[in-house]
């Protein structure tokens, strides 16, 4: 059922939410207030979120770039080997029969990234410049963002564990490189510029969308 009037917010009545404990506050736009149980920084939106989250996004997106052309990491086998770049040690470990591993870094290190930075672009592209998504919708792919978010780490985790764990003297031995450690930064970045966007602001357009049509 599509809505015809605006919502109502909490900004509406004055009232900013706690990121730390979600309690509701009294805040005036523009302010900063303190919460009135934890203590933290209350306002009632995220000031520049769309801008800050721009900038994590590029920087992400920046760091990519390395990630994907230094080695990730380096699987020794009776003293020989050579070093691996993401796509290569996938390659590798698909070669050495390590299916369940080459899958996880496959999924980790390249779908995930992708569909969370795409994710993001389109929310922003949305804010600033409208598209055909709804509110609903731009809210659904945002909590597919943050679900996907959650395993953003997997495979530099997996790199990391077989390096502490394959280590058989002259047999075998892994060692992570360069690639896993501007991965791992890409990673981050694309976690900060996810955690700066304000979703609220995805309804702010909304309700800016129902006003206009109303004059």
């Amino acid at each position: 059922m599509t809505t015809t009037k605006p919502l109502l917010r909490a900004m509406d009545r004055e009232l900013g939410l706690c990121n730390s404990c979600h309690t509701l506050t009294p805040c005036r736009a523009g302010e900063k207030v303190s919460c009135q149980r934890c203590g933290s920084i209350v306002e009632l939106r995220k000031s520049q979120s769309i801008e800050r989250a721009w900038s994590f996004l590029i920087a992400a997106l920046i760091a990519l770039i390395p990630a994907n052309t230094l080695p990730i990491m380096t699987i020794l086998l009776f003293g020989a080997g050579q070093p691996s770049t993401i796509m290569g040690g996938i390659l590798l470990l698909v070669d050495y029969k390590m299916y369940p591993i080459a899958a996880v870094v496959f999924i980790a290190s390249f779908m995930v990234p992708i569909m969370k930075i795409a994710g993001i672009c389109t929310i922003l592209i949305t804010l600033q410049n409208g598209s055909s998504l709804s509110a609903k919708q731009c809210t659904r792919l945002y909590r597919l963002v943050e679900f996907f978010g959650r395993w953003s780490m997997l495979d530099v985790f997996v790199v990391m564990l077989m390096v502490a764990t394959v280590q058989l003297g002259s047999l075998a031995e892994v060692v992570a490189g360069a690639g896993a450690a501007t991965f791992g930064a890409s990673v981050i970045l694309t976690m900060l510029a996810s955690h700066s966007l304000d979703p609220r602001l995805i309804w702010d357009r909304h309700n800016a969308t129902l006003d206009k049509s109303h004059e």
